[in-house]
């Protein structure tokens, strides 16, 4: 049965006793680079807004939870976990949850030389974080700046 994403979110946030969410448009074009080199040469890294975590870690709070979680890339399957403030969408994750952090397909894809490697860590956040604010001056930087240090040449998305 498909879930009313929107009305869904609505929904929510009144009960959290917030305003109409505003979503945030662009300015402008994000920046484009294009590959400096083949697929199968890139070290790809990969952040799902899937409120991911590693079991013994802290799942994330619901309300504007900005932070994010580093994952290894070697964490067996079966200990990631998942918290968000859409819960509807994660009964799947939590069968498979390969369908909302596909961890084991990119390994999978560095072993066949599809993709040049992966880096050690990949990263979770959750996506329904209500401040645009706090995602642009805490969240984003601080996840540029993970990319960063995994030296990752490609940043796959998996949102949620």
């Amino acid at each position: 049965m498909p879930v009313e994403y929107m009305k869904t979110i609505r929904e929510k946030y009144s009960k959290l006793g917030y305003a109409p969410y505003g979503w945030h448009e662009a300015t402008e074009p994000p920046p484009w680079t294009p590959l400096a080199k083949p697929l199968s040469e890139c070290r790809v890294g990969m952040l799902s807004t899937a409120g991911t975590y590693v079991a013994g870690q802290v799942a994330y709070f619901y309300k504007d939870d900005a932070s994010h979680r580093v994952i290894p890339s070697d964490t067996p399957v079966e200990d990631l976990r998942f918290s968000h403030l859409t819960e509807n969408y994660l009964p799947d994750a939590r069968k498979d949850a390969n369908c909302a952090f596909p961890i084991e397909p990119l390994r999978r894809l560095a072993a066949e030389g599809v993709i040049g490697g992966i880096g050690d860590n990949f990263f979770s956040c959750m996506g329904a974080v209500y401040s645009k604010r706090r995602v642009e001056e805490e969240l984003a930087p601080a996840l540029h700046a993970a990319f960063a240090a995994e030296g990752v040449d490609v940043a796959y998305l998996v949102p949620l």
